[in-house]
């Protein structure tokens, strides 16, 4: 079979293939790096952060490996709250910023549950696609 050709207008989307830990370390670093762009653009809004979450969400699970798939909603938690750290109100040192996190998990739950729910269907999608593509192959 042909490989795809590049769109019109001789442009192409990436699309990387990321294995588990990649995936994670993707998803981690970017919620890191939007945490610290959320704190200084927007003075650490967490709805701001929390609608930054949701496309690194989507590209997390387009971007995973077929045979790591189920990790990817696994790592998704893990990176919301390494990149609340940022965001957190850290006035009193490191325990304030560590309670800010856990506040910040808290109140923001449903971004939290919702990009993660997204991810979730992405992959379940992707997964059954690609179960029924090996099973037809001889």
């Amino acid at each position: 079979m042909a490989e795809p050709g590049p769109a019109p207008g001789g442009r192409r989307f990436p699309n990387p293939r990321l294995t588990g830990l990649g995936g994670g370390l993707f998803c981690v670093a970017a919620m890191l790096l939007l945490g610290a762009l959320d704190a200084l653009l927007f003075g650490s809004s967490l709805i701001a952060y929390g609608v930054l979450f949701l496309p690194v969400c989507v590209l997390t699970a387009l971007w995973v490996r077929p045979g790591d798939l189920l990790t990817a909603p696994v790592a998704l938690p893990i990176a919301f709250g390494a990149g609340l750290f940022p965001v957190a109100d850290g006035s009193a040192g490191f325990l304030g910023s560590l309670m800010g996190v856990f506040t910040g998990l808290a109140t923001q739950a449903g971004w939290l549950y919702g990009g993660t729910l997204i991810a979730g269907v992405m992959v379940l999608v992707r997964r059954v696609r690609w179960v029924r593509s090996r099973r037809r192959r001889p």
